[in-house]
Protein backbone atom coordinates (compact mmCIF):
# COMPACT_ATOMS: atom_id res chain seq x y z
CA UNK A 1 0.00 0.00 0.00
CA UNK A 2 1.27 3.14 -0.85
CA UNK A 3 0.23 6.63 0.62
CA UNK A 4 0.52 9.70 -1.64
CA UNK A 5 1.64 13.09 0.41
CA UNK A 6 -1.24 15.25 -0.12
CA UNK A 7 0.30 18.95 -1.97
CA UNK A 8 1.05 21.87 -0.36
CA UNK A 9 2.11 24.78 -2.39
CA UNK A 10 4.78 26.62 -0.63
CA UNK A 11 7.09 29.55 -1.34
CA UNK A 12 10.79 28.07 -1.63
CA UNK A 13 13.21 30.21 0.54
CA UNK A 14 17.10 30.29 -1.03
CA UNK A 15 18.19 30.01 2.84
CA UNK A 16 17.08 26.47 2.72
CA UNK A 17 20.47 24.63 1.98
CA UNK A 18 20.11 21.27 1.03
CA UNK A 19 23.96 20.09 2.08
CA UNK A 20 22.85 20.28 5.74
CA UNK A 21 20.67 17.64 4.78
CA UNK A 22 21.56 14.17 5.84
CA UNK A 23 22.07 11.47 3.15
CA UNK A 24 18.63 10.45 2.28
CA UNK A 25 16.83 13.07 3.73
CA UNK A 26 14.57 15.34 1.29
CA UNK A 27 12.84 18.56 1.57
CA UNK A 28 9.11 18.14 1.57
CA UNK A 29 7.63 21.42 2.22
CA UNK A 30 9.40 24.68 3.36
CA UNK A 31 7.57 27.61 4.00
CA UNK A 32 7.51 31.12 5.85
CA UNK A 33 5.04 31.66 8.40
CA UNK A 34 1.45 33.11 6.43
CA UNK A 35 1.05 36.53 5.52
CA UNK A 36 -1.23 37.57 8.51
CA UNK A 37 1.63 38.67 10.53
CA UNK A 38 2.35 40.88 8.26
CA UNK A 39 -0.97 43.11 8.27
CA UNK A 40 -0.45 44.90 10.90
CA UNK A 41 2.92 46.06 10.13
CA UNK A 42 1.51 46.70 6.07
CA UNK A 43 -1.07 49.10 7.59
CA UNK A 44 1.11 51.12 10.05
CA UNK A 45 3.76 52.17 6.79
CA UNK A 46 0.31 53.07 4.71
CA UNK A 47 -0.29 55.16 7.60
CA UNK A 48 2.99 56.49 8.14
CA UNK A 49 3.13 57.26 4.43
CA UNK A 50 -0.03 59.00 4.62
CA UNK A 51 0.80 60.84 7.45
CA UNK A 52 4.15 62.43 6.00
CA UNK A 53 2.32 63.08 2.76
CA UNK A 54 -0.19 65.07 4.53
CA UNK A 55 2.56 67.10 6.99
CA UNK A 56 4.51 67.41 3.76
CA UNK A 57 1.55 69.40 2.22
CA UNK A 58 1.13 71.43 5.15
CA UNK A 59 4.76 72.60 6.03
CA UNK A 60 4.70 76.28 3.98
CA UNK A 61 7.28 77.32 1.34
CA UNK A 62 9.93 79.33 3.27
CA UNK A 63 13.80 79.01 3.96
CA UNK A 64 13.06 76.42 6.24
CA UNK A 65 10.58 74.32 4.14
CA UNK A 66 13.62 72.20 2.34
CA UNK A 67 15.30 71.27 5.91
CA UNK A 68 11.40 70.87 7.16
CA UNK A 69 10.76 68.22 4.73
CA UNK A 70 13.86 66.47 4.92
CA UNK A 71 13.01 65.94 8.50
CA UNK A 72 9.53 64.46 7.91
CA UNK A 73 10.69 62.23 5.15
CA UNK A 74 13.62 61.02 6.92
CA UNK A 75 11.29 60.91 10.06
CA UNK A 76 8.97 58.56 7.90
CA UNK A 77 11.60 56.84 6.94
CA UNK A 78 12.82 55.40 9.94
CA UNK A 79 9.56 54.73 11.34
CA UNK A 80 9.13 52.58 8.12
CA UNK A 81 11.82 50.49 8.54
CA UNK A 82 11.56 49.90 12.58
CA UNK A 83 7.27 49.41 12.27
CA UNK A 84 7.44 47.48 8.48
CA UNK A 85 10.81 46.75 7.69
CA UNK A 86 12.00 44.53 10.61
CA UNK A 87 8.86 42.63 11.04
CA UNK A 88 8.95 41.78 6.88
CA UNK A 89 12.85 40.73 7.61
CA UNK A 90 11.85 38.85 10.26
CA UNK A 91 8.63 37.00 8.58
CA UNK A 92 11.61 36.62 5.42
CA UNK A 93 13.79 35.06 7.57
CA UNK A 94 11.86 32.62 9.71
CA UNK A 95 11.16 29.35 7.65
CA UNK A 96 9.46 26.17 8.88
CA UNK A 97 11.34 23.17 6.93
CA UNK A 98 9.38 19.45 6.59
CA UNK A 99 12.08 17.14 5.42
CA UNK A 100 11.58 13.17 5.42
CA UNK A 101 13.60 13.10 8.54
CA UNK A 102 12.98 15.88 10.67
CA UNK A 103 11.06 19.13 11.32
CA UNK A 104 13.37 21.97 10.86
CA UNK A 105 12.76 25.32 12.15
CA UNK A 106 14.95 28.61 11.43
CA UNK A 107 14.72 32.15 12.14
CA UNK A 108 17.16 35.26 12.57
CA UNK A 109 17.63 38.49 11.16
CA UNK A 110 20.99 39.31 11.71
CA UNK A 111 22.43 36.02 13.98
CA UNK A 112 20.81 32.99 13.21
CA UNK A 113 19.10 30.38 15.61
CA UNK A 114 17.89 27.01 14.43
CA UNK A 115 15.83 24.01 16.12
CA UNK A 116 15.50 20.55 14.40
CA UNK A 117 13.02 18.46 15.74
CA UNK A 118 13.84 14.37 14.63
CA UNK A 119 10.36 12.71 13.20
CA UNK A 120 11.08 9.62 15.11
CA UNK A 121 10.18 11.56 18.43
CA UNK A 122 7.41 12.98 17.70
CA UNK A 123 3.96 11.06 19.10
CA UNK A 124 1.13 13.54 18.29
CA UNK A 125 0.43 16.05 15.31
CA UNK A 126 -2.80 18.30 15.82
CA UNK A 127 -3.90 21.74 14.92
CA UNK A 128 -6.43 24.81 15.48
CA UNK A 129 -8.03 27.39 13.70
CA UNK A 130 -10.14 29.94 14.36
CA UNK A 131 -12.67 31.85 11.81
CA UNK A 132 -10.44 34.27 10.60
CA UNK A 133 -7.50 31.94 10.43
CA UNK A 134 -10.04 29.37 8.63
CA UNK A 135 -11.27 32.60 6.23
CA UNK A 136 -7.21 33.37 5.24
CA UNK A 137 -6.40 29.71 5.47
CA UNK A 138 -3.98 29.44 8.30
CA UNK A 139 -3.54 28.24 11.73
CA UNK A 140 -1.61 26.67 14.44
CA UNK A 141 0.22 23.51 14.79
CA UNK A 142 1.31 21.51 17.51
CA UNK A 143 3.84 19.03 17.99
CA UNK A 144 3.98 16.63 20.76
CA UNK A 145 7.60 15.61 20.99
CA UNK A 146 9.01 12.59 23.35
CA UNK A 147 11.79 14.36 25.20
CA UNK A 148 12.47 17.12 27.63
CA UNK A 149 10.96 19.59 25.39
CA UNK A 150 7.39 18.28 25.13
CA UNK A 151 5.31 20.08 22.99
CA UNK A 152 6.05 22.53 20.25
CA UNK A 153 3.10 25.08 19.03
CA UNK A 154 3.91 27.09 15.41
CA UNK A 155 1.50 29.47 15.02
CA UNK A 156 0.37 31.26 11.55
CA UNK A 157 0.51 28.38 9.60
CA UNK A 158 0.05 28.32 6.23
CA UNK A 159 -2.14 25.59 5.01
CA UNK A 160 -2.08 23.77 8.59
CA UNK A 161 -4.44 21.26 7.79
CA UNK A 162 -2.68 19.84 4.64
CA UNK A 163 0.91 20.87 6.90
CA UNK A 164 -0.72 18.37 9.82
CA UNK A 165 -1.71 15.66 7.42
CA UNK A 166 1.81 15.76 5.63
CA UNK A 167 3.78 16.21 8.66
CA UNK A 168 1.64 13.14 10.19
CA UNK A 169 2.43 10.67 7.34
CA UNK A 170 6.37 11.89 7.15
CA UNK A 171 5.86 10.49 10.85
CA UNK A 172 4.67 7.03 9.80
CA UNK A 173 7.16 7.01 7.14
CA UNK A 174 10.32 7.17 9.68
CA UNK A 175 8.37 4.61 11.74
CA UNK A 176 7.74 2.16 9.09
CA UNK A 177 11.50 2.85 7.41
CA UNK A 178 13.62 2.46 10.73
CA UNK A 179 11.36 -0.62 11.39
CA UNK A 180 12.70 -2.09 8.07
CA UNK A 181 16.05 -1.15 8.83
CA UNK A 182 16.01 -2.62 12.11
CA UNK A 183 17.99 -5.91 12.37
CA UNK A 184 16.36 -9.28 12.82
CA UNK A 185 12.67 -7.89 11.83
Amino acid sequence: MSWELPRVTCQHVAMADDTELSEGEHTVLLLHPHWKILLRPTLILLVVAAAAGVVLLMIPPGTYAGPGRIAVGALAVVVAVAWFGVPFLRWQTTTYELTTRRLRLREGILSRSGRDFPLIRISDVSFSHGLIDRLLGCGQLVVESAGEHGQLVLTEIPQVEKVQATLFQLVEDEHARLAREEPGT
